[in-house]
């Protein structure tokens, strides 16, 4: 620590903070540009796992793991005959290969080898189904079929290296890192230099994991590690000695990030975790309601040896788990009824808390994840119409809640009281300009709740709107990727668990941005990996593994386990497996 407290190395690091403000926009704009064409550029490739051939010829092809046989418009298998029930049948495959059929109370039923169809049953190469009279051939990809497809499709790489991305977002860390060292001046923690050279570590480390297991990959990561620099850079001007807490909790983030994505390679064994957690999700948040103090009219904080956490945000995990249903599920009724009390359960809960933001959240995801295993909008609307009525119940019954709402555009009307929080924010974002004032140089850190509430404000006065912007685009990228992904996604699982993952991240990015510029109601939820707090960054790791699942590029999710044998052995054929 000799050199942190050498006058020189500051009158260095002040120069290069000054230069600093014009490199860290350029550099975070070029990572968000490198990651958006490496995930977003080419057209979808599909993967085929087997065929349904027509009397006619045609052939139908299977794409994912679930497909539904039905002559509705949105069907996997789409049969236009007047016999055929709009969801007739579901064709399943497992991990293993085996396939299995089922009717799915269609009006005039489903035959296998001539035989009605009471229960699901394996279907196999040559096996003729007959989907309300229409008779079809079904037949499987072969493992040979598998590797001339998998030497066919782009892997992620090919033309955006995700090591290049990564040393430009090293140089965005470690600058950043230098910027809040020479800000502290002499008196600077050994936190401040100690979390940027840990981050840097920590995402060289994850790169060279991913490598190792063969995976090209990397953008959801480097997207992820883009922003915790940017949070560590928050939780470094409001409370240098919490970046200690901080880094805990990220690599625990990143370690639950790598568990859940090993975990997800098996299916079975992930939905057979949906009740488990749901029992954990509902445990935890009444302990909470049980044991948490009032705080600012919010009982969503828990203390255990010393140590506190908000179990809401683990709550997330177990929320997405249990609604990612697959399609053995999909049309029962009853499975769909028990999603709807969970979810009903867990936001009671978070209203009896008092922690409406996260309610809000939750029910964002909820509706996500309510129409996308049934389909309707009726659902969705009666939900809706549901939670208008217990808007105005709430409004009536909790004074203060009432009191945020009627601040809502009306900040500057009361700046000392309703409004103090948003014109601070609206005040420093201006005060930064585009370029920033230089990590450690605001003054918005010293208001109450900064660095949680209000982050979008601290990063545009200390790192400029350009950086500013650039974080709020980057989870945006990541919702569109995770959009793009879920159809192509070999399982419904994955499919429905990344997208209500990303509506829960961009439902927080929305509500803690415009809340703080009173465009919206200010609800005190967090900046997703840019507000400090340690619950919420292990929250969000977890929720990206749902992200990284869904992404069926060839060779990109470590949630999809690969043959090392057969890989070796074609590898000098120039493909790999999926």
């Amino acid at each position: 620590m000799e050199l942190l407290n050498n006058a020189a190395f500051f009158e260095a690091a002040d120069a290069m903070t000054a230069a600093s403000r014009w490199i860290l926009p350029a550099l975070a704009a070029l990572i968000l540009l490198r990651c958006a064409v490496s995930m977003l550029s080419g057209k979808p490739e599909r993967e085929v796992w087997g065929w349904l051939s027509l009397p006619n010829g045609a052939k139908i092809e299977l794409t994912n793991w679930e497909n539904i046989v039905g002559r509705s418009g949105s069907a996997d298998v789409r049969l236009d005959y007047s016999s055929v029930s709009r969801t007739h049948a579901a064709l399943t495959r497992d991990m293993k290969g085996g396939w299995t059929v089922q009717d799915l109370r269609s009006k005039n039923g489903t035959k296998l080898r001539g035989r009605p169809l009471r229960e699901p049953a394996a279907i196999h190469a040559g096996d003729i189904v007959s989907f309300g009279g229409a008779s079809c051939v079904f037949t499987p990809s072969t493992v040979k079929d598998e590797k001339t497809q998998a030497r066919t499709r782009r892997r992620p790489g090919a033309r955006v290296h995700p090591g290049a991305t990564l040393i430009l977002l090293t140089a965005f860390t470690l600058t950043l890192g230098v910027q809040h060292t020479a800000a502290a001046g002499e008196g600077v923690s050994p936190a401040v230099p100690t979390a940027f050279l840990a981050l840097t570590v920590l995402m060289w480390a994850c790169y060279a994991i991913t490598r190792g297991l063969h995976r090209t990959g990397f953008e959801v990561e480097t997207l992820a590690f883009f922003l915790t620099a940017i949070g560590l850079g928050v939780c470094a001007s409001s409370d240098p000695e919490g970046l200690w807490k901080q880094l805990a909790c990220l690599a625990a983030g990143v370690a639950l990030y790598f568990f859940i994505g090993s975990w997800l390679r098996d299916l079975e064994r992930a939905k057979a975790m949906r009740a488990p957690m749901a029992v954990i999700g509902i445990l935890l948040l009444v302990v909470n309601l049980v044991t948490a103090r009032s705080i600012f009219g919010a009982k969503n904080w828990i203390r255990i040896a010393g140590i506190s956490f908000q179990p809401s945000e683990l709550v997330k995990i177990c929320f997405v788990f249990t609604g990612a249903a697959t399609l053995d599920r999909l049309y029962r009724k009853r499975n769909l009824i028990a999603f709807v009390a969970f979810a009903g359960a867990c936001v009671l809960c978070l209203g009896a808390m008092s922690d409406f933001g996260t309610a809000a959240v939750f029910f964002a995801a909820y509706i996500v994840i309510a129409f996308m295993r049934s389909g309707s909008f009726a659902t969705v609307l009666l939900s809706l119409a549901g939670t208008g009525l217990g808007v105005f119940m709430v409004l009536t019954a909790r004074p203060y809640v009432l009191s945020r709402f009627s601040a809502w555009g009306h900040a500057w009307q009361d700046p000392q009281g309703g409004g103090f929080q948003q014109t601070r924010t609206m005040a420093a974002a201006a005060s930064g300009g585009l370029l920033g004032l230089g990590g450690g140089k605001g003054r918005l850190h010293l208001v109450f709740a900064a660095d949680t509430d209000m982050a979008f404000g601290m990063v545009a006065e200390e790192l400029g709107l350009i950086v500013a912007v650039v974080s709020i685009l980057a989870l945006v990228l990541l919702a569109l990727f995770a959009v793009r992904s879920a159809g192509q996604a070999r399982s419904s699982f994955y499919a429905i668990g990344a997208c209500a993952a990303v509506t829960i991240l961009l439902t927080q990015l929305t509500l803690n941005v415009f809340g703080s510029l009173d465009i919206l109601p200010f609800t005190g939820v967090t900046f997703p990996l840019v507000s400090k707090g340690g619950s919420s960054t292990i929250s969000v790791w977890g929720l990206l593994a749902f992200v990284k699942a869904a992404d069926a590029r060839q060779n990109a999710s470590f949630a999809i386990a690969l043959d090392r044998k057969k890989e070796k052995k074609h590898k000098k054929a120039g493909g790999e497996r999926v």
